[in-house]
């Protein structure tokens, strides 16, 4: 089971959490962050960052922006009355005018647990 709990708050990706029983479906929630075209821009000057095929830079901007999509999901989901997430999926989209950016959103459905 993949779960944690931030404030009260279990943000899990399965669709339960074991030995609680949903009481109330709260619905759906979601938060979003986007990368602007600049950091892919910043992270590709500073290309000596790569060791090993990875990027300290680019994973740093992405770890941001992950944990403030899932912060948003989280706050909506206490404003709805939740005290749970569950079945909650990460996405990671380019969007914008010639692919400039990178949205990152997290969703799940907020659930009252007993």
């Amino acid at each position: 089971m993949s779960f944690w709990s931030n404030s009260e708050l279990v943000v899990t990706t399965t669709p339960s959490v074991e030995g609680r029983k949903i009481a109330a479906y709260k619905g759906i929630v979601v938060g979003e962050a986007i990368l602007g075209a600049n950091v892919f821009r910043d992270m590709f000057a500073g290309i000596r960052d790569i060791i090993g095929g990875r990027s300290g830079a680019y994973e740093k901007s992405l770890n941001e922006a992950r944990q403030t999509a899932l912060s948003e999901m989280e706050d909506r989901a206490r404003e709805a009355g939740a005290n749970a997430v569950v079945g909650v999926d990460l996405d990671y989209e380019v969007v914008g005018k010639e692919n400039g950016m990178l949205m990152v959103s997290a969703s799940g459905t907020a659930v009252l647990l007993e």
